[in-house]
């Protein structure tokens, strides 16, 4: 028979095997979408759009005229974040086509 400090043992053996598969993070599947990392590359801001779409960019878009005045219309619509993301008052489609405005040096 079976002494009762080894069946405790044995016990708690299976509890931390079990606990430990709980934990495992699943790959996605092809076909899926990888998440976004909630830290930007170094170098780069991370925006949202009120469509929740992200958006990374390099610091030097900061100087823009555009984008200055996007964080104020940030600022004045939704206040400065405390916690959580920086939000801009447009949709993703908008800022794509800013964001090209940028790239061409038109601003």
């Amino acid at each position: 028979m079976i002494s009762a400090k080894r069946l405790l043992a044995m016990a708690r053996k299976w509890q931390k095997l079990v606990a430990k598969k709980q934990r495992r993070i699943s790959l996605p599947r092809s076909g899926e979408d990888l998440p976004s990392p909630p830290v930007a590359k170094q170098g780069h801001f991370v925006v949202y759009t009120v469509d929740k779409k992200r958006f990374e960019f390099p610091l030097k878009y900061l100087r823009s005229n555009i984008f200055v005045q996007l964080f104020r219309m940030s600022e004045l619509e939704f206040g400065l974040p405390t916690h959580g993301p920086i939000t801009l008052p447009c949709e993703g489609l908008f800022l794509e086509h800013v964001v090209s405005i940028v790239k061409e040096g038109q601003v």
